[in-house]
């Protein structure tokens, strides 16, 4: 049964011959070099992190390249640690590289210009590989493989693996089958046949203990005491909801709730924002892909910031104006919340109603755990 697969899979590579084209460009750029430098989005999420992973089995397999791979911020979610730990791999911070001294630079599942990586703007790229529609600044690298129908960058990674011809090891496609289920919610968002294609090739290969492990792994306390928050203030407008998480560490539990909250009856758009080091970041996600809300998000940022994604999920960043201030990122929190509800509805439902309204619960009922 698994010959079989494998000969489908390959048929289908050799009557498609543009996945061979892109390797064979790919290679070109790699082909004489020592080392290569990739980098990631700040906080690196599964599909960043599986996507650099697989390009490293490229450069080692195909080239023998020594690499590096670099983040900035900090991988705060215990499923990602928990996938690193798998993976093994180690992870440098961006600011304590030196980019001239690797022969190669690239940038996975994600792109310059876009706010969420640190790089140094003026440093040249070699690769850049991603999902997300490109931007000007991403035309600039030697070789480019932007494809915003996809709904993840492991899936074309994938691609590029079975190109190559390269034996897919279980840790790599166990990475890969995780960046495929968190970018796409289980294939139900902003995914293609190309994303579900690549799921069944390397389910099978993947370590499906391994990847239950890494979906169920422990959380901290801090989680739910940040879950709390964010239904405690989220707002509900219409058929929109609202949640501000205040301060936090890191912007994970930004997109984490706006997922979670999208799930509340009669709601069809959320957004949520958060505070990190000055900067304001803030998730939107949708039910449905013609409300477009990566279009929505480059209107949020406008030229102040930095705003994009898909039709289903989208993020903004939108750095402080000088020194970081709480009046600062409050102002600036309450102008993206006005501007999003007028940008999806109008006006007229602007008070909102809680989401966790008091008279939805019985406050005077003793509670029977207390005994």
């Amino acid at each position: 049964m698994e010959s079989l697969r494998r000969r489908l899979v390959s048929d289908h590579m050799a009557q498609n011959n543009e996945p061979q084209i892109r390797l064979k460009k790919l290679n070109a750029v790699l082909e004489g070099a020592k080392s290569l430098l990739i980098v990631m989005q700040n906080n690196p999420d599964p599909d960043a992190i599986a996507a650099a992973a697989a390009l490293r089995e490229i450069a080692n397999n195909l080239h023998s390249i020594s690499c590096s791979l670099a983040h900035s911020g900090i991988v705060g979610r215990a499923e990602n640690q928990a996938l690193l730990a798998y993976l093994n791999l180690n992870m440098r911070p961006l600011d304590t590289v030196h980019p001239d001294r690797f022969d190669r630079i690239a940038m996975v599942d994600a792109q310059p210009g876009a706010g969420n990586v640190d790089l140094d703007p003026t440093v040249p790229l070699d690769i850049v590989i991603d999902h997300h529609p490109i931007r000007r600044e991403t035309r600039s690298a030697r070789f480019t493989d932007v494809r915003s129908r996809y709904g993840a960058t492991s899936t074309i990674m994938h691609e590029y693996l079975l190109a190559a011809g390269i034996d897919i090891a279980p840790k790599i496609a166990t990475a890969l089958v995780y960046g495929i289920r968190s970018d796409t919610q289980d294939l139900g968002r902003d995914s293609t046949r190309h994303d579900v294609q690549a799921f069944l090739d390397l389910y099978p290969e993947a370590n499906v203990r391994a990847l239950g492990r890494i979906v169920s792994a422990e959380l901290p306390r801090t989680y739910f005491a940040r879950l709390r928050n964010a239904l405690d203030r989220a707002i509900i407008h219409g058929d929109r909801i609202v949640s501000c998480l205040g301060t936090l560490e890191s912007p994970d539990m930004v997109a984490e709730a706006a997922d979670f909250l999208l799930r509340v009856e009669g709601v069809s758009r959320s957004i949520c924002l958060g505070e990190v080091d000055g900067w304001v970041h803030a998730s939107l996600r949708a039910s449905d892909r013609s409300f477009k809300v990566g279009v929505i998000a480059r209107k949020l940022a406008a030229r102040r910031g930095y705003g994009g994604g898909h039709h289903m999920l989208a993020a903004v960043q939108i750095p402080p104006r000088t020194r970081p201030t709480a009046d600062g990122c409050r102002s600036t929190v309450k102008t993206l919340t006005t501007r999003f509800l007028k940008l999806t509805g109008g006006g007229e439902d602007e008070a909102g109603v809680p989401l966790c309204d008091a008279a939805l619960c019985d406050r005077d009922e003793p509670d029977p755990c207390m005994g």
